[in-house]
């Protein structure tokens, strides 16, 4: 148990920089703006404290070995941490499980999922609890 919670926060000081950088973009702009602009502003927040990442990164999603689709998650930073983007009014549960979901399909740890549409930011950190079960019982 002591090493799935060691592994759940082990990725913590990158998710607490992204946070920051994504506080500092919602302080400056309020709500109320699309999505692809948070993401924009993101982008510079993120350069600005010397973070990795990849934009609009393509994935492929199979089916039982079939290619069925592509999607783009919004920021892998650090290749480690997969940054989902919202601009809503709140989240809903659809939204958590798209973010669990880009997880698994990224063979990826740890996520971040943040609403810049809500008054307040809202932010969530995700955790890939199959990947880190068979990391632990290969």
């Amino acid at each position: 148990m002591a090493e799935i919670i060691n592994n759940l926060y082990k990725n913590s000081d990158l998710t607490g920089k992204v946070i920051g950088c994504a506080m500092k973009v919602h302080s400056t702009l309020g709500n109320g703006f699309q999505e692809v602009i948070y993401q924009r502003c993101l982008a510079i927040e993120m350069e600005k404290q010397g973070l990795k990442f990849s934009r609009e990164l393509e994935m492929n999603i199979y089916y039982e070995g079939v290619n069925v689709g592509m999607r783009r998650v919004d920021f892998l930073v650090d290749e480690t941490v997969m940054v989902e983007l919202k601009a809503l009014s709140k989240l809903e549960d659809t939204h958590l499980a798209q973010g669990l979901n880009y997880l698994e399909a990224y063979k990826l740890e740890t996520g971040l999922l943040i609403n810049f549409g809500a008054k307040s930011l809202e932010f969530k950190r995700l955790t890939n609890e199959y990947k880190l079960k068979n990391q632990r019982n290969p």
